[in-house]
């Protein structure tokens, strides 16, 4: 644009020069649109995933990833990662060419669509992890044979706690509640959408004791489209940030409800020699400090919690809380439980 007004006595010269032909009529062009640039849109694969929607994804699955790692490794007692690759764009059709068997395709259902999302992994991630739950070093195997329906029984299990772990990780974006519908090993049956579809597929890749592997998750816009409003960054940190306060708190109280704990009533103490501990016999007795009278230590854990008396409850043992043990000032008593105390 021209910033600076044009006097009268301009104007006027301007029209003088281009009726005597001094001025090019061509080369004027203030205040005409930039030339239009043409993008190219092939609307049997229309792109109804946004930039931000699949931001958003990257980001939910990442987070996802890190769970994974974390449960994995604790669950199979070795060394799990899982990363991120990436989030792309495609039609249905090509993600199910994509996949080479063998493969484990969990189909499951999320609401509130109620409508099949896939998560597929590959042989070089499923035969470690069955090797470790069956006791083995997690080594592959062949690489090109089917699974049993042992295996895939035993893969549905696993597969219950995985989807738990991914609503974990939607849970700033929506309560999907996955359920699983099926578990397939050849892809052909599974044409639940139209060929064209369009569906965001997730890529995880997964480094079991050394051997890296492919894990895909498929979400066809159908299925997300009753949600696809929320997949934004800022609908995402702005629920995370509320659930803090709400939602983290009764899942702590839970789990710790839940907990189970070590019980020890603690009968009584006494000491021997090592030449006497050594000459015990079947039937010898050991004569314990405390009376039969007294109360006895019930401890949690590493806690002296309860004096208590012991008894019968129906064909059981068990104990009658008689008081909570203090230190004298309301506090617990926190001392070391030493070892060569009877217990029971």
């Amino acid at each position: 644009m021209v910033d600076e007004v044009l006097s009268q006595s301009e104007i006027d010269s301007l029209l003088k020069a281009l009726s005597a032909g001094e001025i090019d009529t061509e080369q004027i062009r203030i205040g005409e649109p930039a030339e239009k640039t043409v993008t190219k849109y092939d609307f049997k694969r229309p792109n109804k995933y946004s930039k931000e929607h699949l931001r958003t994804l990257y980001m939910i699955h990442d987070n996802y990833a890190r769970i994974l790692s974390n449960f994995l490794s604790a669950y199979l007692r070795s060394g799990v990662q899982i990363k991120i690759a990436t989030v792309d764009q495609t039609t249905y059709e090509d993600f199910v060419v994509s996949i080479s068997s063998p493969v484990l395709m969990t189909m499951f259902n999320i609401k509130p669509s109620d409508k099949a999302v896939f998560m597929v992994m590959n042989s070089g991630f499923l035969f470690p992890i069955i090797d470790l739950l069956f006791g083995g070093p997690g080594t592959s195997g062949p690489s090109n044979r089917d699974l049993t329906e042992i295996e895939i029984n035993v893969m549905r299990k696993l597969n219950e706690r995985l989807l738990q772990n991914l609503t974990y990780a939607w849970e700033g974006v929506y309560n999907i509640a996955p359920q699983i519908v099926a578990l397939e090993t050849n892809t052909q049956f599974s044409q639940l959408y139209s060929p064209s579809e369009t569906s965001a597929v997730v890529t995880l890749t997964s480094d079991i004791s050394g051997q890296e592997s492919l894990i895909h998750i498929c979400l066809p816009y159908i299925a997300l489209e009753p949600i696809i409003s929320k997949l934004s960054a800022q609908t995402w940190f702005a629920n995370a940030g509320a659930k803090k306060s709400t939602d983290i708190r009764p899942r702590i109280v839970d789990h710790l409800n839940n907990t189970p704990l070590d019980l020890t009533a603690v009968l009584g103490s006494t000491e021997i020699s090592v030449r006497e501990f050594l000459c015990l016999r079947e039937k010898d007795v050991i004569p314990l400090d405390n009376v039969v009278s007294e109360n006895i230590e019930l401890w949690v854990g590493q806690r002296k919690k309860f004096e208590v008396q012991p008894g019968i409850i129906g064909s059981k043992k068990g104990v009658y809380i008689k008081s909570v043990h203090t230190n004298g000032s309301g506090h617990p008593y926190i001392p070391h439980l030493e070892g060569g105390e009877g217990s029971e």
